[in-house]
């Protein structure tokens, strides 16, 4: 088991963070252009019981994952799940927490199983820096999305 996390500060109020990540369109926003990633179908945005569908890869080479959300708490956290994918084991925690009174950190904490084996084991590695890449450009669009364009000196 493996656990990945990446925080921010975000130069905006915890609530305005969060309600980003309830709009309908913020998984496509997050979503880096250029990665062969496809959100099928989105249902119930955030809250429990709500599910993505994406997939990932190209033609015949391609993977659906399905995940499930739970975990809610209104203007603070919501996990996804897999249900079926290409981890063998995958949770996500999106954590908002106010620091001051304009930004907050926002969190990503994620413990997975690599499918494989010792060959998952040996594909951590990739996987860690694949994660990290996304989760910076990720991060990068909710401050884009949410802080005040004066404070982020534009």
């Amino acid at each position: 088991m493996y656990t990945f996390e990446f925080e921010s500060t975000i130069q905006a109020p915890a609530g305005k963070v969060f309600a980003f990540h309830e709009r309908p369109d913020a998984l496509k926003l997050l979503i880096p252009p250029g990665q062969p990633i496809r959100a099928e179908a989105n249902t119930g945005g955030i809250h429990d019981g709500a599910r993505v569908v994406l997939r990932i890869g190209y033609g015949p080479l391609s993977i659906r994952w399905v995940a499930l959300h739970r975990g809610y708490e209104a203007g603070r956290q919501f996990q996804d799940v897999q249900e079926s994918g290409p981890f063998q084991r995958w949770e996500h925690t999106h954590t908002v927490t106010p620091a001051g009174a304009c930004c907050c950190k926002l969190r990503d904490h994620i413990e997975y199983e690599l499918p494989f084996g010792w060959l998952g084991r040996l594909a951590n590695g990739f996987v860690v820096a694949q994660l990290t890449k996304m989760f910076e450009y990720r991060h990068e669009v909710t401050a884009r999305q949410t802080e005040d364009r004066h404070s982020r000196g534009r």
